[in-house]
């Protein structure tokens, strides 16, 4: 079997040995060679020819940005980048995305090894999934895991219908995992600033929500903000779950609110977009529209059914422009979407339906 080749950059020797140990370790990889800086890549890449590239924010003679918004211009491949979960980092790894990387992980914390197991499956799996990504949608165009795969069920009980609602509002609620910052991005700079309320679970770490938040914010008409516990939801504001809790959608009257959940991860993932989904089809109910954009797994599907059910129409991503058509997908093949649409025709079709 042709293992799917690997290059690991990183200005650490000691970072460079544990990801090519990780790597190295799984069958079906193999790390082709490693490199300190971006020059010594240039050139391990046009020897070796790698399938995908860990690549290494903050590094010498040339940062990581730099390169790979070279690498991306003139040869264009799926990259996981290697980032330190800080504020800086949070920056510069939205950055990364912005230009193309496939998807980020943690730099590896050498004296915890109680959690390299975690760690080791969630790097193994991104760079299996990177190596199906289309460059060319990245071009254009993060989740940590659990043992335990449970159901929305750990946080929100189903009811069996969505309650009546005595209001026309509507409100969408979104899901994304792998490419979706840049995907959330293109369709919020589209709408107008009185678009209804947006509600938005995408899988990224909590030293990060707030920061995309912030950057999404700077471009849109929206008002986008990291969502407050018990703040109302208004129309033309967008509210994007902290990275460490689950969102969900109350409602008290004919008004609908933000509500955080410290509870269990759900679907592998905290935020979750099963709980978010769940909460929307009970409480906004066929006042809701659903979207499901790319990702990688299934968080959302059941979800996005339950929406479909309560009456809510649905949207997900078509597979073309999605960098891993995993999550809209899944939901797809579930049959909990009346439209799969392209990302670029997604924004469009959220102010026909809220007309």
């Amino acid at each position: 079997m042709n293992k799917i080749p690997v290059i690991v950059v990183d200005d650490s020797a000691l970072v460079r040995k544990l990801l090519t140990e990780i790597i190295n370790a799984d069958p079906e990889l193999e790390v082709v060679a490693t490199a300190a800086d971006p020059f010594q890549a240039r050139e391990k890449i046009k020897q070796f020819n790698p399938d995908v590239l860990t690549l290494d924010v903050e590094m010498p003679k040339m940062d990581g940005i730099t390169f790979l918004r070279n690498l991306m211009r003139l040869r264009p491949m799926p990259v996981v980048m290697v980032s330190t979960l800080t504020e800086k980092g949070a920056e510069t790894t939205l950055e990364a995305l912005s230009l193309g990387a496939f998807d980020f992980v943690e730099k590896p914390k050498i004296d915890v090894s109680h959690t390299l197991g975690a760690y080791s499956d969630e790097l193994i799996g991104k760079i299996k999934a990177a190596s199906t990504a289309n460059p060319q949608t990245l071009v254009k165009s993060a989740s940590f895991q659990v043992e335990e795969k449970l159901s929305a069920d750990a946080v929100l009980a189903k009811t069996n219908s969505s309650s009546s609602l005595k209001t026309t509002e509507k409100v969408v609620a979104i899901g994304s995992s792998t490419g979706g910052t840049e995907a959330i991005k293109e369709i919020i700079c589209k709408l107008p600033a009185n678009a209804p309320s947006i509600v938005i679970t995408q899988h990224i770490p909590v030293t990060f929500s707030a920061a995309f938040a912030a950057r999404v914010n700077s471009t849109a008409a929206m008002h986008v903000s990291q969502a407050m516990d018990g703040e109302q939801i208004l129309p033309g504001h967008v509210y994007i779950a902290p990275g460490d809790k689950h969102l969900l959608v109350e409602r008290s009257g004919a008004r609908y609110y933000c509500r955080l959940n410290d509870g269990s991860a759900v679907s592998r993932h905290k935020p979750s977009v099963d709980v978010l989904f769940r909460s929307v089809a009970q409480n906004v109910g066929a006042n809701a529209i659903g979207i499901m954009l790319t990702g990688m797994g299934d968080d959302g599907a059941k979800g996005m059914l339950e929406m479909k059910e309560s009456g809510a129409m649905n949207i997900v991503q078509d597979e073309k422009s999605s960098v891993v058509w995993g999550m809209p997908g899944a939901a797809y093949k579930l049959g909990a979407a009346e439209l799969v649409l392209p990302l670029d025709k997604i924004a469009q079709e959220i102010m026909k339906l809220s007309r």
